[in-house]
């Protein structure tokens, strides 16, 4: 065994592809589908997602009400078909944080240096997603909806905008872009009013999934119908995002042996730590201006305590992503990897969520830090729940 483990230097190896998702850079304009839609304030999402599924606030209410959804299973299509298409137009829907006109927002999103906790935008956006799925999805014959739908991938989060300033009113807005048989796609974007005039922040992608009423098995959506060669478009990368995402499960490291390249490249990072001296794998040296792996990693504790429950009775996968961002950036500054600064000069996120966290949960986190280049700084996140199994 290597006595030190790997260390971390400033060339990308290629070896980082199997654990980190290719992102593309820039930011695409969304289509233009405000009109006869108005806008929902930040804190109405989550009591409108509450109504949708019939939970409750008081904890002794929303058990009951969890054990009433079990008769919802009548309402559940037994095929796609038997579901009504819908348009994009349809999910669509504005969210506003208004930091500007109500400075007593600002505090819950403000950090140390006097701009955005970016994971607050991360719970925002996760519940935004569910809501334009449950817009999507939408039953005509009750006011329950039969279906469980839970985040089951964060695909891309592209940051556009180095600062995002914490006195400026805020935009989300986000539309279902693609749907398979039980899961769908999500595309939001994020805007900051600035001189009358919004401006792009960033551009996220997620993928929900969608279950029965006791969020047990998997369920049918409404099929999608893109109108327009511009929607044609955004539906046609959807499925090529479905084929990268199941490519790139396939290519990952649990289930495949290196290449040759990426052999070479882990080769070479041993090499360069042997101390010729002595050509022991027990004795190691540091190069230059590098940090062992293991001397970059920081660990914490999470009680998960039923305030930060979702509408299923599970932890809220925003709450999850928050907690995740913040230790991964708390290890970066610990390790001096990013400056103490308020901007971000570039953000590339992904995040798989392998199961529902139930609520008194103690959950231990890790963050390791895995490669340092001189403008991008990559971390590992990794979830362990102490019974009965982990993510």
């Amino acid at each position: 065994m290597l006595a030190r483990g790997w260390c971390i230097v400033r060339k990308a190896p290629s070896l980082l592809a199997r654990a980190l998702t290719s992102m593309t850079n820039g930011f695409q304009s969304p289509p233009d589908m405000s009109e006869g839609h108005l806008p929902i304030h930040v804190n109405n999402v989550r009591s409108r997602l509450r109504a949708i599924v019939g939970a409750s606030t008081n904890w002794s209410d929303h058990v009951q009400a969890m054990h009433e959804r079990k008769d919802l299973h009548i309402l559940l299509a037994k095929q796609q078909e038997d579901l009504p298409p819908r348009k994009m137009n349809d999910s669509y829907i504005e969210v506003i944080l208004p930091l500007g006109n109500q400075p007593e927002l600002r505090e819950k999103y403000l950090n140390v240096h006097n701009s955005m906790r970016f994971g607050r935008i991360l719970e925002d956006l996760d519940s935004l997603g569910v809501l334009i799925c449950y817009t999507h999805t939408k039953h005509e014959a009750s006011q329950r909806s039969p279906l469980s739908i839970v985040t089951a991938l964060v695909d891309k989060i592209d940051l556009c905008k180095k600062v995002i300033y914490p006195d400026c009113d805020i935009k989300f807005t986000g539309n279902v872009s693609w749907v398979g048989k039980t899961s769908m796609e999500v595309k939001m974007h994020m805007l900051q009013l600035h001189d009358d005039t919004y401006s792009p922040v960033l551009d996220a992608t997620f993928v929900m999934v969608a279950r029965d009423p006791e969020n047990k098995r998997p369920a049918f959506v409404n099929p999608l119908i893109p109108e327009g060669p511009e929607e044609e478009e955004i539906f046609r990368k959807g499925e090529l995002n479905k084929i990268r995402r199941v490519d790139f499960s396939t290519a990952s490291l649990l289930k495949m042996a290196p290449t040759a390249e990426e052999r070479t490249t882990v080769h070479n990072i041993f090499l360069n730590t042997l101390d010729t001296r002595t050509v022991s794998f027990r004795s190691r040296v540091l190069p230059p201006n590098s940090v062992w792996m293991e001397d970059a990693k920081l660990k914490g504790l999470e009680i998960c305590h039923p305030q930060e429950r979702n509408i299923f009775n599970r932890i809220f996968g925003g709450f999850l992503m928050r907690k995740a961002f913040e230790l991964g950036w708390a290890t970066a500054c610990s390790y001096g990897f990013v400056l103490q600064k308020k901007t971000i000069s570039r953000l590339e996120y992904t995040v798989r969520f392998m199961i529902q966290i139930p609520e008194s949960t103690r959950l231990p986190m890790s963050s390791i830090s895995l490669l340092c280049q001189k403008e991008r700084y990559h971390r590992l996140f990794q979830k362990h729940m102490v019974s009965p199994c982990c993510i």
